[in-house]
């Protein structure tokens, strides 16, 4: 499998977050947003039920999400961004079943990992974005941005990753040369 990358021009993200809305197709939509802002793995996102994210009994969603990941078996307490909840507000009136991300058959299921794979690869084809993008690239993306936003401590993205240093963490955002550049010539000293 090639390493995916970020997705490192916001203007794009928001262009393919958009392409969906577009579309009407919201539970892509949502699937993008909360993938990207949550930094769940896809397997673990698309495990998601309606009861996760919306307390039926207070009509409410809840402002944070309980999840024991797939792969690592850690648990994860994960505060939904107001731009997650927007999408999941969008998409709750035309659920399909238990699951956020269900299939359109009559006995909705949850989409496969292939099947959001396909999503996202049409999408980003038909908006031309170019490099290594895949729904994995959503998880980085917050990441990426996070780290260059400087507003959220490399200590933090770590732990939100799980990662065990520093060095695990910058190779999987892909800090690369042009970052690097970039700090070197935007650095005023005097």
């Amino acid at each position: 499998m090639a390493a995916t990358e970020p997705i490192r021009d916001k203007k794009q993200f928001k262009a393919l977050a958009g392409y969906f809305l577009e579309k009407g197709q919201l539970r892509n939509y949502a699937m993008v947003v909360m993938d990207a802002y949550t930094v769940l793995r896809i397997s673990d996102l698309l495990r998601l039920k309606w009861s996760d994210v919306y307390d039926e009994e207070r009509k409410e969603f809840r402002i944070r999400i309980y999840v024991t990941e797939k792969k690592t078996g850690k648990n994860r307490e994960i505060a939904l961004h107001p731009q997650v909840l927007g999408a999941l507000r969008q998409c709750y009136p035309h659920r399909k079943g238990e699951y956020i991300f269900a299939n359109n058959r009559k006995d909705a299921k949850a989409i496969s990992r292939v099947q959001a794979w396909r999503i996202i690869h049409t999408a980003v084809v038909a908006l031309g974005i170019m490099g290594k993008i895949s729904c994995h690239s959503l998880r980085k993306t917050w990441g990426y941005h996070a780290w260059n936003s400087g507003k959220v401590s490399p200590v933090v993205i770590m732990d939100i990753y799980n990662h065990s240093n520093y060095e695990v963490t910058r190779r999987y955002l892909g800090v690369a040369q042009d970052d690097k550049d970039k700090a070197y010539l935007e650095m005023e000293l005097m």
